[in-house]
């Protein structure tokens, strides 16, 4: 790598939703000569090996919790890593700086807004979270990964570009893949993918629906679910006891290999689930994560719904009873799968990734001159 190459400061909150994407724009900057860095929280550290080799700056970072000693602590952690930030942008000099959401993407991309550094903010999500709420107004522009993005002022979403979601290139090379041969007598390849920890709800209603079916429906599953430590004994025994073959981790490293196999997918639906999900072209039963205020996953997974690629089950809902009748259904008639396959794979930008590579090398290269220019919406722009 060319020491004298431009460097992109990435900056990232440290959950897999910010941080996967923002290891897929590391490879594509990488594949173009970029030198690339990464910033983020002690929460981040556990998924730098994501980015291989490139250096990772872990800072200072905290959300405003929940009463008043919750609030101060958390932007007493937050004005500490505006420090280190501030220092960090000083010494490495980037040419852009690109931030995925999260508040310990704050303090990053702040710290280069001040020095007239140019910034990109990229929302995965159907609703701009509270930090790139802050940060839009002046970022150079602003990456979208659906056409219909809630909670974005007027005057900062004529900045803004859809880009898509960026996903792994292991996964991205999964949309030109078909959908795995199902037969109307064959296995049916279920995955469970519970989010970073995964999903209680999954753990308890699983078993139980699956436990349900006919003897002649159990010896054509094939389920692939990821467990809680403390339930994953549990739900074996569970599994075991139904005659039903089941692979069950704590944790996958093999996402791509069991996405491949998948006639369906089971899920939560962050960001980054749908994004690799759609991309892959697998049909979903997602259930939102309930306790979010703006019920960001749940607009992630209509989105989908809407196309037809997917069945949104509230975890109210998401009872065995419930579950038992949809996956008959599925049973009966696997041409639903089918179908439900290519319209979540319509939803699917496979390559997010260069899109947003191209527009952090037009900001760095400064072909994008009007990016960040003020814009008067009763004239047009600025200037």
């Amino acid at each position: 790598m060319n020491s004298d190459s431009k460097l992109i400061l990435l900056s990232a909150g440290g959950t897999g939703g910010h941080m996967f994407p923002a290891a897929a724009l590391a490879q594509d900057l990488l594949s173009r000569g970029y030198r690339v860095a990464l910033v983020t929280d002690t929460r981040g550290k556990q998924f730098t090996k994501i980015f291989g080799d490139i250096p990772a700056h872990p800072i200072k970072a905290g959300t405003l919790g929940a009463g008043i000693l919750g609030k101060v602590k958390g932007a007493a952690a937050l004005g500490v890593g505006m420090l280190q930030a501030q220092r960090l942008v000083e010494q490495l000099k980037p040419s852009v700086v690109v931030g995925f959401g999260g508040y310990p993407s704050v303090p990053a991309v702040y710290a280069a807004q001040r020095r007239k550094i140019p910034t990109i903010i990229h929302e995965q999500n159907a609703i701009l979270g509270r930090a790139n709420v802050f940060l839009a107004p002046k970022a150079d522009r602003i990456a979208l990964s659906m056409h219909h993005v809630e909670g974005m002022e007027e005057a900062d979403a004529v900045r803004a570009i859809v880009t898509g979601n960026p996903v792994r290139e292991e996964i991205a090379a999964l949309y030109a893949k078909p959908f795995p041969a199902l037969e109307a007598d064959g296995a049916l390849k279920i995955a469970v993918l519970g989010g970073s920890l995964g999903a209680r709800v999954f753990s308890d209603v699983l078993p139980a629906a699956l436990d349900k079916l006919s003897a002649a429906y159990k010896a054509r599953l094939e389920v692939t679910q990821q467990c809680r430590e403390e339930d994953i004994d549990t739900v074996r025994k569970a599994y075991e006891h139904a005659g039903i073959k089941a692979h069950l981790a704590t944790f996958f490293d093999d996402v791509p290999a069991i996405l491949s196999g998948a006639h369906l997918v089971i899920a939560r639906s962050g960001a980054s689930t749908v994004a690799e999900v759609t991309t892959a072209g697998r049909p979903a039963i997602f259930v939102p994560y309930p306790h979010h205020k703006d019920q960001q996953q749940k607009m992630n997974a209509d989105v989908v719904a809407d196309a037809g690629g997917a069945w949104v089950m509230t975890q109210d809902g998401f009872t065995a009873e419930a579950l038992l009748a949809r996956l008959e259904t599925f049973l009966q008639s696997p041409e639903t799968l089918f179908r439900a396959a290519e319209n979540a794979r319509s939803c699917a930008r496979p390559d997010a990734a260069r899109r947003l590579g191209n527009l952090v090398t037009a900001i760095a290269s400064g072909w994008d001159k009007d990016a960040a220019r003020p814009y008067d919406l009763t004239q047009g722009r600025a200037g």
